[in-house]
């Protein structure tokens, strides 16, 4: 069940995300999350300074009563898990910002002042990194 992938800094994206509250896939029969990983890599080759961070995916991160949800997470660092994306350009710009913010801070904790406008109020739980919890 598990699958070996790179470490270092990365978006996991849930891969079986409904595409909006609404609508399960989109008119294609794509399903949100795997139209946004596509995103996210497509934002990626345009602009190289967010290729920092990997884009993985993986079926179902339990986050159901959510649409488009991602983790964020790094060995060591406090992961971040956040939902309610449109599949975009603009949430995928913001998501891997935020995320090339993430990999280059100590613990895994970026300034408020520092988040891009696209992921704020996208953030549904944080995680300690294992051995630790935040104080």
């Amino acid at each position: 069940m598990l699958r070996p992938v790179a470490s270092g800094p990365a978006v996991v994206v849930c891969s079986t995300c409904r595409v909006s509250a609404e609508a399960r896939e989109d008119a294609n029969g794509r399903r949100g999350g795997a139209l946004l990983a596509d995103t996210l890599r497509a934002v990626q080759e345009e602009e190289p300074a967010l290729r920092e961070v990997a884009v993985q995916e993986m079926p179902c991160l339990f986050a159901c009563s959510r649409h488009c949800t991602v983790q964020i997470r790094e060995a060591g660092k406090i992961g971040y898990v956040l939902g309610d994306f449109t599949p975009d350009r603009e949430a995928a710009r913001a998501i891997l910002t935020y995320a090339s913010r993430y990999a280059r801070s100590e613990e895994g904790v970026v300034r408020y002042a520092d988040w891009p406008d696209g992921v704020k109020g996208h953030f549904i739980v944080r995680t300690p990194p294992e051995g630790h919890v935040c104080t």
